[in-house]
């Protein structure tokens, strides 16, 4: 089977030769063919290059466009730095003020940083074709809000500015279906959403005011006839039940989350992927990391896809990595 084929048939339930291997790479991707992480971020050539040579050398099933998380930050105004461990913003376009009337417009062909995800995709394709599922990247309605206001004070909107919160979370909604559907167009096959600071809020703030956005986010990326992954770092144990009515076709799980009660809330409809954490990828014994992943398999079952809990650290030794990609007959 080719890689796409792998990853295509473990999702929809057909006869799968092994289980398809979706790790998450950016500074080791960069890493691997001696690069410097600000131009994977901001270069797509570079980008292509690392994520096709990570891909062919690990037995990677997937090419992937996450790099930095302020992309869509730029379009809106902000204005990011760089410095050696990768972009930041230097500005937020909300740090001061409330007033939405202020941002520009995200589009994602006029913005720099969006027109590079945009042009990595159509190179993954001319040079690819259809070998490799190709997965786009948006950043979820809280994750895009926190980084133009500033996370702590997010945080505190959410409690102190409810109103203000809703009505930021569904622009940025809005603006990224506009934007899922141009990585779509692009070629690519499954659209990421990572809405990270999600983890850090209650269930009922959750299901209050995150949860109507991403599931209207959702919805629109799969009326596209995308596959959809959900990204919330951290532990989301307590969100679970809320994540159980959107309609997402894989979800990453970290390892501070009980994988086996992912499994048992969200049922088999849904691919879980992880959840070793990635710090033992980086440190432990290629045996360890080889069984670990092995283990989780067999006590999950299908739909699942080898990965970490997270992007897989800088410094990560090739035969850990290897280890992590092994061949597990599905």
């Amino acid at each position: 089977m080719t890689p796409r084929e792998r990853y295509e048939a473990m999702l929809t339930g057909q006869s799968c030769d092994i289980v398809p291997r979706t790790p998450i790479l950016m500074r080791l991707a960069a890493e691997q063919i001696n690069a410097e992480y600000i131009e994977f971020t901001r270069n797509y050539k570079v980008m292509v290059e690392a994520q096709i040579f990570c891909a062919e050398k690990f037995g990677i099933d997937q090419l992937s466009v996450i790099s930095g998380s302020y992309g869509e930050t730029q379009g809106y105004g902000g204005e990011i730095g760089y410095r050696p461990l990768g972009p930041y913003v230097s500005r937020l376009p909300l740090g001061a003020t409330t007033d939405l009337g202020t941002l520009r417009n995200p589009d994602p062909f006029t913005t720099p940083l969006l027109i590079d995800r945009l042009n990595a995709i159509r190179e993954y394709r001319r040079l690819t074709g259809e070998k490799y599922s190709v997965c786009g990247w948006i950043e979820g309605p809280a994750a895009q809000s926190a980084d133009m206001r500033g996370i702590e004070q997010f945080l505190m909107d959410l409690i102190e500015e409810p109103e203000f919160c809703a009505d930021c979370m569904d622009l940025v909604t809005d603006k990224a279906i506009i934007f899922a559907k141009a990585q779509h167009e692009a070629g690519a096959d499954t659209i990421g959403v990572g809405d990270a600071i999600a983890s850090q809020v209650s269930l009922r703030t959750y299901k209050k005011l995150i949860f109507p956005r991403e599931k209207r986010l959702f919805d629109a990326i799969k009326a596209l006839g995308c596959y959809t992954k959900l990204h919330i770092c951290g532990n989301i144990t307590h969100l679970l039940p809320a994540i159980a009515e959107l309609d997402v076709d894989i979800i990453d799980v970290d390892h501070m989350v009980d994988i086996n009660k992912v499994r048992d809330i969200l049922g088999s409809r849904v691919a879980i992927t992880g959840n070793i954490d990635p710090v033992l990828v980086m440190t432990a014994n290629p045996e360890y990391i080889a069984k670990t992943m092995r283990d989780t398999y067999a006590a999950i079952a299908a739909p699942f896809l080898l990965n970490a809990g997270c992007e897989i650290p800088p410094g990560t030794p090739d035969v850990n990595l290897l280890a992590l990609c092994q061949r597990i007959d599905a």
